[in-house]
């Protein structure tokens, strides 16, 4: 509105950095909306995974218990 107004180029340039602004700015904004829409979905996959993952956890630990009796070596 100033450079429309005050018709300067200075005023011109002033006019054209704050619609960047503005550009950059609405574009900042979407991608955030983007963002945490994606966060949300990806929260909402994993839950469905809980108890698959503890599972696979449990079995894991099982694994890396180590046996009550020694293997006896074969040889001297």
């Amino acid at each position: 509105m100033l450079s429309g107004i005050l018709n300067s180029d200075r005023a011109v340039q002033v006019n054209i950095a704050i619609m960047r602004v503005f550009v950059k700015l609405r574009g900042i904004i979407s991608s955030n909306k983007e963002l945490a829409h994606k966060l949300t979905q990806l929260e909402q996959k994993i839950e469905k995974h809980d108890d698959e993952i503890k599972a696979i956890f449990d079995a894991i630990r099982q694994l890396m218990i180590l046996p009550e009796k020694p293997v006896r070596k074969i040889g001297f």
